[in-house]
């Protein structure tokens, strides 16, 4: 029997078998997870060397007769304002991960949700101005538990209004999301447009370079942004 979702407001939506009835598997979800999180940070962190630090060219005492430890330079690690050992300097975490994984985990993480009938359905074209407070009563309503990823398309960004200043509610528009988004909400709400965009990237009817450029968006701006730092920098639970 085809899976549903309930469709907030009446009736319930038949959701897509290929999309929604996939076999949760867990290891293929995590790399995916772990790629797309990876893929955000900005890998910016640095610090400097012995040799990088300014100063400490001249020996700060001599060698014997002082009763002291020898020292040759005033910015070893052990003193105070030396350089650091070992430590981070800008650089990339992303790693790839194949088109059809990343579509399996997606899908896998659909599935989740369908199985624990924690995802609806709802028309953003009800709301015609943006009313945080019609969106609450929706929410309550429906009386999934929180956190909540709403997802919508471009063109009902104005509903997204209503939903962005509701505590532990996240709206993102449906071709940004990914398996990490999907996995990290205890419920989804989809749009009656976001499902079907939803489902064509997870079964892969979504065009080929549209698609690709929307599931590797995430990666490729973490790619651009490490690139650019380490350009300028150094010389040398239950998920669900």
């Amino acid at each position: 029997m085809a899976r549903t979702a309930p469709k907030l407001g009446g009736g319930d939506v038949t959701l897509d078998a290929t999309a929604f009835e996939a076999t949760f598997n867990m290891p293929l979800v995590h790399e995916s997870v772990r790629a797309e999180l990876n893929a955000r940070r900005r890998g910016t962190a640095s610090t400097l060397t012995r040799g990088q630090v300014r100063g400490g060219g001249a020996k700060p005492w001599r060698q014997k007769g002082t009763g002291r430890a020898r020292a040759g330079s005033s910015r070893s690690p052990i003193w105070k304002g030396g350089g650091t050992v070992f430590g981070p300097t800008p650089r990339g975490y992303t790693f790839k991960v194949n088109r059809k994984a990343r579509r399996a985990a997606l899908r896998a993480a659909l599935s989740l949700h369908a199985e624990r009938a924690s995802v609806a359905v709802f028309d953003a074209g009800a709301f015609a101005t943006p009313s945080t407070k019609q969106a609450a009563a929706l929410l309550e309503d429906w009386g999934q538990v929180l956190p909540t990823l709403v997802l919508l398309t471009e063109p009902e960004a104005g509903a997204g209004r209503s939903f962005r200043n509701i505590s532990r509610v996240a709206v993102m528009p449906v071709g940004d999301a990914g398996a990490a988004d999907v996995v990290g909400a205890h419920s989804l709400l989809i749009s009656e447009a976001a499902l079907a965009e939803l489902t064509a990237r997870a079964v892969g009817n979504g065009g080929s370079g549209d698609e690709e450029e929307a599931e590797g968006r995430s990666s490729d701006a973490g790619s651009r942004a490490s690139s650019s730092e380490r350009g300028a920098g150094s010389p040398a639970e239950e998920t669900l």
